[in-house]
């Protein structure tokens, strides 16, 4: 009797990149032998679940093709590097890296546990890693985001106090009065978020807000 085929519907869908073709070879056959994962053809499919990246330093060259990724792709991304320079983090994150694999020890069964906390919503950074991303976020958020009354989610001062009042299920009228806005304010601040962030309501505006930590 044959043994069963794994539906590939069923398993993590894994697009995989890399600058050079034994480098892409490698990293596909170490992937190959993990039954809940699924490594597609393509380098940037939109259907994905999670893109992986893999190259010894972080290049423009590099961060071009991250970037293209995903813009075309809205899965969460692994990456293998063995160096990743500070300089490079936020952008790195930018393009929905959520976990980091040095290429010294990412052993096959290392990256298909990555691989599968990045599907699930999840992140691997090393503590270094993370200590100074946020670092630099703060140094976002100080040096060029609050003069401009923004923050890192990109809402202002006063998007941020309607959006909480919203959460609370005050309606427009009530907002208006609460912040001294008129109502046609509150509702063209509410329309300019949703519109921003590609949302179709006012429950999707809020719990959006709550993912983003403004609320």
């Amino acid at each position: 009797m044959n043994a069963a085929v794994p539906d590939p519907r069923r398993r993590v869908r894994v697009a995989v990149w890399a600058p050079d073709p034994i480098t892409l070879t490698g990293l596909t056959e170490m992937l190959l032998g993990t039954a809940d994962v699924f490594v597609v053809g393509d380098a940037f499919p939109a259907d994905v679940d999670v893109l992986v990246f893999a190259a010894d330093r972080v290049t423009p060259e590099v961060l071009a093709s991250m970037s293209k990724a995903a813009a075309e792709s809205a899965a969460p991304a692994v990456l293998v590097a063995r160096q990743l320079e500070r300089a490079v983090l936020l952008r790195v994150v930018e393009c929905r890296v959520v976990a980091v694999l040095h290429r010294g020890v990412a052993t096959g069964e290392r990256l298909a546990d990555a691989i599968r906390v990045a599907a699930e919503g999840g992140g691997v950074l090393p503590a270094n890693l993370l200590d100074e991303l946020l670092r630099q976020v703060e140094n976002l958020n100080r040096e060029v985001l609050e003069p401009r009354g923004l923050n890192s989610a990109g809402f202002t001062s006063r998007e941020i106090g309607v959006l909480r009042l919203l959460a609370e299920g005050w309606d427009t009228e009530e907002i208006g009065k609460k912040l001294c806005y008129s109502e046609r304010t509150v509702k063209n601040v509410i329309y300019a978020m949703t519109s921003r962030l590609n949302l179709r309501n006012r429950p999707q505006l809020v719990a959006y807000g709550v993912r983003a930590g403004m609320i």
